[in-house]
């Protein structure tokens, strides 16, 4: 749903330039450094990228979600870290709070969120918890008008830089089940909370993930999202159904650039006297990837339209990720082969883009879980 097609064409302009104009440009030296330039980050504060989906009378822009898949397009054109940092923010380091908090929680972190004042950062991911996320073993244990939590997290995006976690364990101990699992809002700086070394991945340098350690971390009991106990497992699942619609979205957007980097290149570089684009096996890379890209923006839109209208879209959510995020990987396996030798070697930036959206089928759910998902929601429909 768009609800202003003017304000949000602004927006979307606003921040095409600020790709094209200051990210772009500062991919390799994030690459070289690892890190995000403080100037960069400033200005994301100013342009409010902090806060695009946190509802208005909290500090944000209240973005619907067809609006925001349609930002998300544009921001996954550049270096995945820039997007991470503030997409964050505005999915699985909010979106907790924006959809079960209670008003107090709400009034407390989110106005703090939408500024940038503050990182979120979602902790559910464990050592031995990964796919089967309501395995879970982080405990939270009621001490009179406290909750003392136990365990180890990982995997963390933004955790080296979080403010706030968003954080799920079981208070239910004797439930090993999701129903045994409860949500909780801990500030970063709480004692008995210590973060491990940053991660060394493949890719996505300048996106930092670590293990969160909590060892009697103690909170007050205002710290338990939405006030109830036993439902966390079903905040973290409609948290990433929303996730996943903007993963799909970002993983377009990665693949748009791509492909347009690969295409420029075809028609500039020449072999046997003609550029590489007049050639019929390159054309057909090229026309692949436009096809499938087309294809998953086409699945990425029509989800968030039916979300927008309260619709049930965990199927749908599910059908653009996986196929988003496995198309993206296919765009970026034949950018390199377009590129030939110069698609292996850094001065390009297509190696980096290659590894930077591998990770895109794994988090807030692997391909294969979406599959599942997927899958097991036709088979119940059909027994219905």
């Amino acid at each position: 749903m768009i609800r202003d097609k003017e304000t949000l064409d602004h927006i979307t302009q606003t921040i095409r330039n600020f790709v094209n104009d200051q990210l772009i440009p500062m991919e390799h030296w994030v690459a070289e450094n690892d890190r995000l330039p403080e100037e960069i980050i400033e200005q994301m504060r100013e342009l409010g990228l902090f806060g695009l989906t946190i509802p208005e009378e909290y500090g944000g822009l209240g973005v619907t979600m067809e609006e925001e898949v349609t930002l998300a397009f544009e921001l996954g054109r550049t270096s995945p870290a820039f997007r991470s940092l503030i997409g964050t923010n505005n999915g699985i380091g909010s979106s907790g709070l924006v959809i079960d908090g209670t008003e107090a929680q709400k009034q407390k972190y989110l106005p703090r969120l939408a500024s940038g004042e503050i990182i979120g950062s979602f902790c559910l991911t464990e050592p031995e918890s990964g796919s089967d996320a309501a395995s879970l073993k982080t405990t939270a244990i009621k001490d009179g008008d406290t909750y003392i939590i136990n365990g180890t997290k990982r995997y963390i995006t933004n955790a080296p830089q979080a403010g706030v976690f968003t954080v799920m364990a079981r208070t239910d101990p004797q439930n090993k089940r999701s129903g045994g699992i409860s949500a909780f809002i801990v500030e970063s700086d709480t004692p008995g909370i210590t973060l491990g070394k940053i991660d060394k991945k493949m890719g996505q340098k300048g996106a930092h993930t670590c293990d969160v350690i909590f060892d009697n971390c103690v909170v007050p009991a205002d710290a338990l999202i939405g006030g109830v106990e036993g439902v966390g497992f079903k905040t973290a699942m409609k948290v990433l159904d929303k996730g996943r619609l903007h993963i799909a979205a970002a993983s377009t957007g990665a693949a748009t650039r791509m492909l347009n980097d690969a295409l420029n290149y075809a028609v500039e570089r020449k072999q046997f006297g003609q550029p590489i684009a007049s050639f019929q096996l390159i054309q057909g890379m090229l026309a692949d990837s436009k096809a499938e890209i087309y294809a998953a923006k086409s699945m990425v839109l029509d989800a968030a339209r039916l979300r927008d209208e309260g619709k049930d879209v965990v199927t749908e959510s599910s059908c653009a990720k996986m196929f988003a995020t496995e198309m993206c990987g296919r765009v970026a396996d034949r950018a390199v082969q377009i590129h030939g030798g110069a698609g292996y070697i850094a001065d390009y930036g297509i190696e980096r883009f290659y590894r930077d959206v591998r990770l895109y089928r794994l988090y807030e759910g692997t391909t294969q879980i979406q599959q599942v998902i997927i899958a097991r929601n036709m088979i119940k429909e059909a027994s219905e």
